[in-house]
């Protein structure tokens, strides 16, 4: 039997990058503490599934430290105020797996023909946010009657998903990293990331997010995309504070986008208890009560102090709602979710055609079975 000679110091920093504390390790590797203490050394059989376990790269346990990793894109995400340094496996791997998507769809789009997307780069941050949200409008022809129309929150973030789709956008939105239930996204870490690219723009949403959440973070990432701008956030709707220009300047925009100014100065009453008028709005624009909340201290209808107390009260409220609800959802509805539906008419007709492997489409689709792979081809209508 071989054994590995491995750093202890590398395991433990390979668990602690995982979030995991040591009774979660020693559960599944009971002679964990031993190559803690360097007692005895694992297996290569044992480093494989340990590295496995802990979502890291085999070959990082045999460095002679741990490696710096940083994000491959622009980090614009801060926490009081700081930078954020140090992002998780989990972050990390969906960002992977997203640029993996984007550079097969790039390489599609080139083969196919398809023009660029000319409002890649269109705007810039000297446009005020009122041009910019009106930009984005007329481009996804997407008007605030139509969204007032929709019945719930989840059929106004459709449809906004569904007109970025058409523009030529691929949305993707997940809770978890690939179709891995055991590796849930972290919303404190971050809300979403912009891939841009005047080919196959990308644009990604922590679904672990509420509906009404997830619309603010894809208004924000279209405005990166109009901007030209790739970069991972988790700005909220909240005027923030600490954050780079360009992400004040695209959550501006994003709540003009769905709350714009002038449509909400002719639903404003003077009269009215603003947790009324709260409820009314978000239910009129289809947004969270925090939007609605940013865009009545905007028109200066709620003093600063009003404000801040009924952030927190509505914070509150979320995290009481997040952690009683449950998981469930159409497995193929949800899968297309994840990958957007362009995407996946995308790459399920190259591989029809033999341009892609099954094998590197089951991957990217995060699906094991044919049968899987037909049933999603009938879902987006390129399969009968």
């Amino acid at each position: 039997m071989t054994r590995v000679d491995v750093s202890p110091d590398l395991l433990e920093w390979a668990r602690e990058r995982a979030g995991l504390d040591r009774q979660d390790l020693t559960a599944r590797f009971v002679r964990y503490e031993q190559w803690i203490s360097g007692e005895i050394k694992p297996t290569l059989k044992q480093l494989q599934s340990f590295a496995k376990a802990v979502h890291v790269p085999e070959g990082y346990l045999f460095l002679a430290q741990p490696p710096e990793e940083l994000l491959p894109i622009p980090d614009f995400r801060t926490f009081d105020g700081a930078a954020v340094r140090t992002p998780s496996p989990n972050l990390l791997d969906m960002l992977f797996a997203c640029q993996e998507r984007q550079a097969w769809y790039r390489d599609f789009a080139q083969a196919t023909q398809q023009p660029p997307r000319e409002f890649i780069g269109s705007t810039g941050l000297d446009m005020s946010a009122e041009q910019a949200a009106q930009q984005i409008r007329d481009t996804l022809d997407y008007t605030a009657e139509e969204r007032a129309a929709c019945a719930t929150w989840e059929e106004a973030l459709r449809l906004l998903v569904q007109k970025a789709d058409q523009a030529g956008v691929l949305v993707m939105i997940s809770g978890v990293v690939q179709s891995n239930n055991s590796r849930k996204l972290d919303l404190k870490e971050f809300r979403g990331f912009a891939l841009s690219d005047p080919l196959a723009p990308l644009l990604f949403l922590n679904g672990t997010d509420s509906k009404s959440g997830q619309m603010f973070t894809l208004a924000h990432e279209l405005a990166h995309l109009w901007l030209n701008s790739t970069a991972v956030s988790n700005a909220g709707g909240r005027p923030p504070t600490g954050f780079r220009q360009e992400e004040v300047w695209c959550n501006a925009v994003a709540a003009e986008l769905l709350v714009p100014m002038a449509a909400l100065k002719g639903q404003l009453r003077n009269d009215e208890a603003w947790q009324v008028a709260c409820t009314r709005l978000s239910r009129f624009f289809k947004v969270s009560k925090l939007v609605i909340l940013r865009r009545l201290l905007d028109a200066n209808w709620l003093s600063r102090t009003t404000f801040d107390e009924a952030w927190q009260q509505e914070l509150a409220r979320l995290r009481d709602i997040a952690e009683r609800s449950g998981a469930g959802g159409d497995f193929y509805r949800t899968t297309i979710s994840r990958v957007s539906r362009r995407f996946t008419q995308a790459l399920i007709s190259s591989t029809l055609e033999g341009q892609t492997l099954y094998r590197d489409a089951f991957r990217m689709l995060g699906v094991s079975k044919t049968k899987t792979f037909d049933n999603l081809g009938r879902e987006v209508g390129v399969l009968l």
